[in-house]
């Protein structure tokens, strides 16, 4: 069996580790679209630290462990995908074709700029690569003025590197108005907003973004901001241009079925790219996680190998250090409509808890300011435990979900 993976974050290394544990004698191909070692994005916030160096970036510490499992890893970028109805071609842009039985997308996502004049200039920078992250690096030195356009979950990645450097950072929320609101309530967002402006982070929510001019320097229609660095960081999108004309179905994402199949026979797709059964609503969704990039991985080549392995879906599930102020986010954390939701906010010391319900099962939840819950919080929504009783005194009380998670868990 040939298999050709192209992409190799950690959708695509996980799957080709797991290929070549189930059939030792398969032919596996890894195209990576960037030079060098496969390498965690998540690890680029510790470079701009200077925590670790790019070689603690790599997503395993052997540099010969893909020869080792007798995996062949190429760099190229993919061109086109010529399907069919047994196997097909992978196209490069440099010519190089690659035959396959089977093919895995596990291309990731890219930055999404912003549609502002100016977003190719010298020292406007995405926050993605190990690139960007050079050129970043190269900047960060105390007093450094840095501008982040966006303020979504991208940028609250990359902000405890900026503050932690010296740089004095401006913040643009955008026409929201309101910061990490795809993975936020507005009472959560105004607590964390709040916190970072105690750091000496300027958040602008309110004006529009007109242009980016030399210098870099910011242009809105309420002010104009001098800047070092200016940071794009507006979202992301699925990388699927190859895939034109194969039939593949595409929406956010590469749309896949429970066993990580697209539309395109013997072509499937997994991480970033995939638009996959989301474990709380069992819609298609785009989760861009990494816990959920590895699990695609593990069991698209599962079912690459013939396996009958179905995927129950993924739970949305967001953690983020919000220089210094941890958050977490699960499922449903919006709530449902004519469900129950429960709220305590300590303003004081930066706690928040928010616990959703559909009935008696907790279906979603926000904690800010301590992670002492999280485990029970994670267990109690997969589990689809009903609560009974432990609903009314969680309602009255959110801060007793671990009492509730032990106490329904014994002698299960």
């Amino acid at each position: 069996m040939n298999f050709v993976i192209i992409g190799a974050g950690s959708a695509g290394l996980r799957a080709a580790e797991t290929l070549r544990e189930h059939d030792p004698q398969a032919s596996i191909t890894l195209i990576s679209g960037e030079p060098g070692e496969p390498y965690s994005r998540m690890a680029i916030p510790y470079i701009l630290t200077g925590a670790i160096d790019e070689a603690g970036a790599r997503q395993r510490r052997s540099h010969h462990f893909l020869e080792e499992l007798g995996i062949t890893y190429i760099h190229g970028k993919a061109l086109h995908v010529h399907a069919g109805p047994d196997g097909g071609q992978v196209e490069l842009e440099d010519g190089t074709r690659l035959d396959y039985d089977r093919l895995l997308v596990a291309t990731g996502s890219s930055p999404t700029l912003p549609p502002l004049p100016g977003t190719d200039l010298p020292g406007v920078v995405t926050c993605w690569t190990l690139e960007d992250a050079r050129q970043i690096a190269a900047k960060l030195v105390p007093g450094a003025r840095v501008v982040m356009l966006g303020a979504g979950f991208v940028a609250g990645v990359c902000m405890k590197s900026l503050v932690g450097s010296g740089a004095r950072l401006s913040v643009v929320a955008g026409r929201s108005g309101q910061i990490l609101r795809s993975m936020m309530t507005p009472v959560g967002s105004q607590m964390l907003q709040r916190w970072l402006e105690g750091r000496g982070v300027d958040v602008i929510t309110t004006g529009r973004s007109l242009r980016i001019e030399p210098g870099p320097r910011l242009v809105m229609d309420t002010r104009g901001i001098d800047a070092d660095l200016i940071i794009l960081a507006t979202g992301v999108h699925s990388n699927v241009s190859f895939l034109e004309g194969t039939g593949a179905e595409i929406r956010s994402g590469v749309v896949i079925d429970a066993h990580m199949r697209t539309t395109v026979p013997h072509i499937y797709a997994a991480g970033d790219v995939a638009q996959g059964r989301d474990f709380s609503t069992g819609e298609w969704v785009v989760h861009a996680l990494q816990p959920t990039a590895t699990e695609h991985g593990r069991f698209a080549a599962l079912n690459m190998l013939g396996q009958d392995v179905p995927y129950r879906g993924s739970l949305s599930m967001n953690v983020l250090d919000t220089v210094g102020l941890i958050s977490h986010t699960f499922g449903l954390w919006q709530g449902l409509e004519g469900g129950d939701n429960t709220e305590v906010v300590d303003v004081a010391n930066f706690i928040y808890t928010r616990l959703c319900f559909d009935g008696d099962q907790l279906i979603g939840a926000i904690t800010i300011g301590h992670s002492n819950h999280v485990g029970a919080i994670r267990g109690l929504i997969q589990s689809h435990r009903h609560l009974g009783e432990w609903k009314a005194r969680l309602m009255a009380n959110p801060q007793l979900v671990m009492d509730a998670f032990v106490e329904l868990n014994q002698g299960s």
